[in-house]
């Protein structure tokens, strides 16, 4: 963290945050932008906008601006967490619904990561994106279930590999609006719907606008499991197989086979008060021990929209 520092901005033209980050490259344009907005950068004793153009000569100081050596997971032991494996390499926890795996800043808490790196510090060292801390998948903040996290460099080396080379066996449970008589396996290649400013998956060919991404080849295999019923409504849980990791994969498959997934709004489903999350869970890993070599298997428990059929 660079604190209480000033210097003398002599080029003209420049901007406020280009001039922050050409004068400290240990930081980075998107926390030079962020220390600006805060208030953290003084121009001849006030507050700038970082795209203020400097005219040359003026006395900048930085109360504070972060390095990227500080772009890590902030310990928070407050976020209660469910283990359910650990050894010398490896970690696993069983994530509620409506907590997200990682934060999104280094200011954030509340998440898994947060709660795992405040138990186990090494963590936030590892991988190559510092907010994931060790976490060598994501599932969404609305899914439930596990969650795998490497506790040595060359553990998570080792397992991201593995899910890159679509070798991890990832089984959810899901349950769906409606009675499904039979299962089968879906193919779509998916992008993000262009005409939306959030994250909502879309297969290309009903892309109403021009997609600038390649599309993203998802595969996913659905069986029916158990029947239910909510009132008058009919539900089944699925089980559902995947090897890719396309976001948001199973939730726009199911939905554009006709398969809602129950309060997955976002996809279809039908709000169900008084619910946290959308009933997908993630319910195992199959693949191959970083350290030996040999398969493993790790479950969550079912959760408890799931608890007819457990």
């Amino acid at each position: 963290m660079i604190e209480n520092e000033e210097f003398i901005q002599n080029e003209a033209g420049v901007r406020l945050d280009a001039a922050l980050f050409s004068r400290y490259p240990t930081s980075s344009r998107a926390f030079c932008r962020e220390a600006c907005a805060e208030g953290a950068v003084l121009v001849d004793g006030a507050r700038a906008i970082k795209g203020l153009k400097l005219r040359g000569g003026e006395t900048i100081r930085v109360v504070s601006l972060a390095e990227t050596c500080d772009n890590r997971v902030r310990p928070d032991r407050s976020v209660r967490v469910s283990k359910i494996f650990e050894d010398e390499a490896l970690l696993a926890f069983d994530k509620p619904a409506g907590m997200p795996v990682q934060p999104l800043s280094r200011k954030e808490t509340g998440t898994l990561m947060n709660g795992v790196v405040a138990r186990y510090p090494a963590c936030a060292e590892l991988g190559d994106q510092p907010l994931m801390a060790g976490a060598v998948h994501r599932i969404d903040a609305d899914t439930s279930g596990l969650v795998l996290v490497a506790r040595t460099a060359a553990a998570f080396e080792n397992l991201r590999a593995q899910f890159a080379g679509q070798t991890v066996k990832k089984t959810y449970l899901a349950l769906v609006e409606g009675a499904v008589a039979v299962g089968g396996t879906l193919e779509n290649n998916l992008v993000h719907d262009p005409t939306l400013p959030f994250c909502r998956m879309i297969d290309v060919s009903r892309a109403r606008q021009r997609v600038k991404s390649a599309p993203l080849p998802a595969v996913t295999q659905f069986k029916p499991i158990a029947l239910t019923r909510c009132g008058n409504e009919e539900r089944t849980l699925l089980e559902v197989t995947i090897y890719t990791g396309v976001t948001h994969q199973i939730r726009a498959q199911l939905a554009l086979a006709g398969l809602h997934i129950v309060n997955d709004r976002l996809y279809g489903g039908f709000a169900v008060e008084g619910q946290t999350g959308h009933c997908l869970h993630a319910l195992a890993a199959a693949f191959n021990h970083p350290l030996s070599g040999e398969p493993t298997e790790l479950r969550t428990r079912y959760p408890a929209w799931a608890a007819f059929a457990s």
